[in-house]
């Protein structure tokens, strides 16, 4: 077993995670959406880590963390269109799957052996900081056992990781909590996974947007039909709780739980995991989670996304 340090985002902590990274160790950090689980992603034996600790599906890529467009450059093919949508999204909660260039010289492990490569650039300053010490691309998929509640508090990572990864920067709580839009540009524009920024400020750029992927064989993460999952069983669009169940609310009324009381999408996918692992917690072994409907516009359709694969049959 491990010994999983806790860094601080300090300049100390940020030299000791690089030269974790660098050793081809894994080191948890801070994005705006939420808590990355970063490797070396020109490395096999990183990115292969990166598998074995979450237990994640090996078929599933990975999404490409760097620190500014010239980088994303040096793995992706840009055209017009994607130029246009990184100026106006990046750095932020938006991933671009984007053909891969040929001499990318990234691990066949992050791209799923696909032609592909989903990367961005993240906002939060640690993230950044952290991107500028290592040197390189960093594959990060959400620091948490695969298919579980994503984790948007270093104490997240510790909970679900503790003794399988090397590190973890400590950054204190994700701002956006939901993970980044997944948007296609390899043909035509494609919403591969909602998320940070809303489906509504593409398609006011792009126009209407295709959907794409599915959870057989994905070409972003986010597509498995079961993810995101607490422990107890979810029940979505509850108008009220059934005895026993957590009630985790929207807007005004009795909830064990409330997203947001004043019914703000925003500061709900900010609340979102954290209050699934409360409400997993309240429950209990065997309990159930009666979560109020969220209205599917926004914010709202990411929310909605991951509650309802939180909620699906598990296999």
């Amino acid at each position: 077993m491990i010994q999983t340090q806790t860094l601080a985002t300090t300049p100390e902590g940020l030299a000791r995670a690089a030269a974790i990274l660098r050793a081809q160790g894994l080191v948890a950090f801070p994005t705006e959406t939420v808590y990355g689980l970063g490797g070396d992603a020109r490395s096999d034996l990183a990115v292969a880590r990166i598998f074995d600790a979450k237990g994640r599906p090996r078929f599933n890529p990975l999404i490409v963390h760097v620190p500014d467009l010239a980088a994303a450059k040096a793995f992706a093919h840009f055209d017009t269109r994607a130029e246009a949508v990184a100026g106006a999204f990046w750095p932020g909660p938006l991933t671009l799957v984007l053909p891969l260039r040929a001499d990318a010289g990234l691990s066949p492990l992050v791209t799923a052996e696909l032609d592909t490569v989903a990367i961005r650039i993240p906002a939060h300053p640690a993230a950044q900081a952290l991107l500028r010490a290592f040197g390189g691309p960093l594959a990060a998929p959400s620091a948490n056992p695969s298919g579980r509640v994503s984790p948007t508090r270093a104490v997240h990572v510790i909970d679900g990781l503790s003794g399988r990864i090397d590190a973890v920067l400590d950054g204190g709580a994700c701002g956006v909590g939901v993970e980044s839009t997944i948007l296609g540009l390899v043909g035509a524009p494609a919403l591969l996974r909602p998320g940070g920024v809303p489906s509504e400020a593409l398609e006011a750029m792009l126009g209407p947007l295709a959907s794409g992927g599915n959870a057989e064989k994905p070409n972003a993460p986010g597509q498995l039909a079961s993810h995101y999952a607490p422990g107890a069983a979810v029940r979505l669009n509850a108008d009220t709780a059934l005895p026993g169940e957590v009630r985790l609310g929207f807007g005004p009324g009795p909830a064990d739980l409330n997203l947001s009381a004043t019914a703000d999408l925003i500061e709900a996918a900010a609340n979102l995991f954290h209050m699934l692992r409360e409400a997993d917690v309240m429950a209990g072994q065997g309990g159930r989670i009666a979560v109020a409907p969220i209205p599917e516009q926004g914010l709202g359709r990411a929310i909605n996304d991951r509650l309802r694969r939180a909620a699906a049959p598990r296999g």
